[in-house]
Formats: C-alpha cells, structure tokens, sequence
C-alpha cells in the first residue's frame, strides 16, 4: 500500500513539474519536430484490418486525443483514395500494381511506402446444422474449398466433404458461397492462393465467367467474380459478407473474412487442411508459424519495399501452419503533396510507433497475430519517411509486442502447440468448436439415424435452406429479409468489432486542461508506466481479462 501511495506521490510531483516549467509541451514533438500539433488525418481501405485499426483509433483518442478516422471501404477504394489524394493513409492487404492480374491499379504520383500494420488468417466463416444440431468442427481441405467456390461442389452431402469429416453426417442442402461484391484484399488474397495452389481449378471457373487468362493462369482479382445463377451471394464488406451467413435463415452459407469477423460474430471456421496433413484453424500461433516462410521484399529502395510473398507459406509442411496467413499494409505518405501538412505527418507517425509496439498487445484478443520481430523492425525505418514526424521509436527491448522476446526471438512461433492427433487427415476428427464457437462441441453424427434421415433430405435442417439457398446472384435482394443489396451497408450487423478497455483513459483530458502541454506529457509518460506493470507476474492475463471486460483469466 505504501508502495502505490508512493508511485502516486512521484507522479503528482511529475505533474506540478512539467505544469511548472511550461504549458506548451507536446506529446511526443521533441524541438527539432517539423509538425507543432497533432491534426485530425483520415484513411480509408480495409475491411480485413478493420478491427484492429478501429480498436487502435479508440485507444489513442482516450490516451492521447489524437483525432483519427477511418473508412472501411476497402482495400480496391483504399489504395484508390490515396492515390487520388482523398485521404492521409491508405490500408490494402496488397500493394499497387500487383502482378498476374489484369486489374492492377497503377502506382500513385504522391510519394508512398508501405508498412505492415498487423498480421491475420483469413477464415472459412460457416452456418451448418445436422438434424438440427450445430456443427462447430468442419473440416474442408484446399481443393474442396476451391471447388465450393467456384461451383463444382454445390451440396454439403457431397462425398468429398464427407472424406474431410468422417464423424459428421452432413445434410443434403444447398452450399451459399457469399463473396464480396466490392474490391477487397481478401478477395485477393484467394484469388492470389488459388491461382497458385488450385490452378485448374481456378482457370476454368474464369473461363465460366469471362474473366481472361494472364500470363500461364486466370489472374488474380480483388473483385470476384459471380457466374449467373450459378447459386452465390455477393455482399459489400467484411461485415456484409458474415453478417449474411450469420442469420438464422442462412443455413448451408460459407464465405472468407477475416477470422476477427467469426469471432465476434459467434460463428465457427473451417479447419484447413495444411501441407503437413494436419486440419488447421486460424490462431494467432499458427499464422506466427506460417509467416516464418513468407518471402518479405528486402530492398529497401524497391517500391515494393516489405511487399510479401506467400507461395512457401501455402506449402509450409510444418504441422501447425494455417495457409491463408498473410499481414496488412498501411500506405504511408512520404511527400506533402495531396493536402498532406507536417502536422498531419506528425500524428501518423506516432499512431505508427504506437500500434507497432503496444497495439499489438491487442491483436489476438481481437482475431490477429502480432507482427513479427522482422516487420515492426522495418516497419518503425518506414515511419521515418513520414514528413512531419518524429516518433518515439522504441528499441526492441522496450517494445512491449508479445510476438517476440527481447533476445529477437519469434515467442509465438517457438510456443505455438502441436495440433491433436484428432486434427490428422484420416478417419478420427476433433469434436471441439472452432472461432467464435469454441465453447460449442459438436456431436458425432456419421452413425446417427436422424443424422442420415437429413443426409437424404428428410432432417429438420433442410427446411432452413430456402432463403440462402434462393439468394441470387450478385446484386439480387434474395428471399432474406436481413440482407440487402450487393454494394449496400448490411441491416443486420452482427460482426461488430470487440471494445476493449483503453487504458489510462480518464484522467488525461482533465490534466490537460489545467496544465496545457503538462495533461499531454503525462500521456506521454503514463503508458511507460504501465508497460513495465504489465511485465510483472500475472500482467498479460490482467490485461486480456480487462479486455473481455472479466475480472479473471480468459
């Protein structure tokens, strides 16, 4: 007790000192700082990086005041808004100019670099029962996952699905791919991993709907494209997309978003069947394992500085591996043409130094996996090029990501579990949920008289397929009153992002508005503190039960 009574005397003399000396201080403005104040900035981008950047946003206001906003248009309208010079920063889970694709947006005048801002699986969000009993556990491996979206499979009965999960007896009803019917990374991501693992597969499903051949393959697209009648549903955003598959009405609906998206929602993801034969989920374990073979652009004077390359993750035969993991980029300006100000640049760079050290504390409560050591690394030189910044870089010792040991080592990766024997392709299969229903086990079915009444297209699941199944195409309204048109918000909005506690909320616009600069420096001097609270005993999980809003462990 007198140890905390005298933290808070040194702390309150802090405060009258800095009062003291002067009001004008800025928080993190040292003399020699082009920008003087912290001005309002704006971006626009992805859906996929959503909820860790409004997460962020949140957190640096509450601390800092630091006025943020952010448009989660998409990658495509991203990258398109800061080329245009509509907005300070762009978000994009790939770059300009992307090869093996026929819609590649060219490079802007204003000058940009690129940096990572947060590392993710994208998952295979699903609504599936089995006699009316919800199934948590799907298995799907790669080549089904392409063949459900691009039509060849078009019944969860069907026997290829049935080898990936032989403990479950699936309905016959229809499969609803939802896609997104705006230009997303996500799109893109796919489309990049099945040109390079599903390529026949991929080709003729372009040559189905039109789309041409670019170089040996159908090239890659963040806009995907919907064959006419062909049973799919296009929804705008990555709340558009799993807010349709999480209605009740939309049973036998499966689409790919962000695994932050399952999570919030509720829902389970599909188990991806990696290189090693193992069925694989998302975690933030697993995406640290499969980024230690992602190939990251190491020239620092290519314009596709840190870009990355995925082809050795997709066939990374580590057992833990999930392989559609890959990291986001935030597109920095480096000039001040397009309105960009020196004070503009000024809070850019420090929301940049703070989300790639303590925003990453975050990351996999809200669905991601920190970066690596090697990215918040480059990432922090990009930072540098921002005009008007002068950000508290932080040494690695002191960076506080929980992805990597202050030796440099990948802790996420070196701690990441074995999966189960269970999750090994062949005749026995977890039972345990998966994503946002992991509390949910689901019952084996193979043998199961209702079960198999169902499969033939008698069980109580079947009478849910209407609405979903009859959607429509792209564009259509559907039979489903919670959905709406392709390009619109969503009505129903049951992907929310997770509000977590930002610390050191309250008493900072009070501070600053007796002492002026003096309320900011302690923003300035309070996370520090708190920081080295956290790596006593017992500090992460504190912190990960505040974030759930629990008074203990998760």
């Amino acid at each position: 007790m007198s140890r905390r009574f005298g933290r808070v005397r040194l702390l309150v003399a802090l405060i009258g000192v800095l009062i003291a000396v002067g009001g004008g201080l800025q928080l993190a403005a040292p003399a020699n700082a082009a920008g003087s104040v912290h001005a309002p900035i704006n971006g626009s981008g992805s859906t996929w990086s959503a909820n860790a950047l409004q997460q962020w946003i949140r957190n640096v206001f509450a601390n800092y005041q630091w006025k943020i906003t952010y448009s989660e248009s998409g990658s495509t309208q991203g990258r398109n808004d800061f080329a245009n010079g509509t907005s300070d920063f762009g978000v994009s889970e790939i770059p300009y100019a992307i090869g093996n694709s026929n819609e590649g947006d060219t490079r802007p005048n204003r000058g940009f670099a690129y940096m990572p801002i947060v590392a993710g699986g994208t998952s295979f969000m699903y609504n599936l029962q089995i006699a009316g009993r919800r199934v948590t556990n799907l298995r799907l491996s790669g080549e089904v996952l392409a063949k459900i979206f691009t039509g060849v499979i078009g019944t969860w009965n069907d026997p290829a699905i049935a080898a990936d999960n032989p403990a479950l007896a699936l309905p016959a009803i229809p499969i609803v791919p939802v896609v997104r019917s705006d230009g997303s990374g996500a799109t893109a991501q796919f489309t990049i991993w099945m040109r390079q693992e599903q390529s026949a597969l991929w080709d003729a499903y372009c040559a189905k709907v039109g789309r041409p051949v670019i170089g040996d393959h159908c090239g890659v697209t963040s806009n995907y494209p919907v064959q006419a009648g062909g049973g799919f549903v296009a929804r705008a955003g990555s709340n558009g997309v799993a807010g349709y598959v999480a209605q009740p009405q939309s049973a036998g609906a499966i689409t790919f978003v962000e695994y932050s998206y399952a999570l919030n929602s509720g829902f389970p993801v599909v188990k991806m069947l990696n290189n090693s034969g193992y069925y694989s989920e998302p975690t933030a374990p697993n995406v640290a394992v499969a980024l230690l073979r992602a190939h990251i652009n190491e020239d620092a004077g290519s314009p596709d500085y840190l870009t990355q390359d995925l082809r050795d993750v997709y066939g990374d035969g580590d057992p833990r591996t999930y392989p559609l993991s890959s990291y986001s980029y935030i597109i920095l300006p480096t000039d001040l043409s397009s309105n960009f100000t020196e004070d503009k640049g000024m809070t850019l760079a420090d929301f940049g130094a703070y989300f790639l050290c303590e925003g990453q504390q975050q990351a996999d409560v809200l669905g991601y996996s920190p970066l690596p050591i090697n990215l918040v690394q480059a990432g922090q030189s990009q930072i540098k090029k921002i005009p008007g910044g002068n950000p508290q870089i932080k040494g690695i010792n002191d960076c506080n990501n929980p992805t990597f040991t202050p030796d440099g080592s990948n802790r996420l990766a070196n701690e990441a579990p074995l999966p189960p024997d269970c999750d090994r392709q062949g005749p026995s299969q977890c039972l345990t949920g998966t994503g946002g229903a992991k509390g949910t086990d689901t019952a084996p079915s193979a043998n199961d008289p209702a079960a198999a009444a169902e499969t033939n297209g008698a069980g109580p699941a079947t009478t849910g397929a209407g609405p979903a199944g009859s959607a429509g195409t792209a564009g259509s309204s559907g039979q489903d009153p919670g959905a709406v048109d392709a390009g619109k918000a969503p009505t129903v909005l049951t992907a929310t992002p997770q509000v977590l506690a930002a610390t050191g909320a309250g008493p900072v616009p009070a501070i600053a508005a007796l002492g002026g600069g003096g309320g900011l420096a302690l923003a300035a001097v309070l996370p520090p503190l708190l920081t080295r609270r956290r790596r006593r005993p017992g500090g992460p999980s504190h912190i990960r039960a505040e974030a759930h809003g629990l008074g203990g462990g998760r």
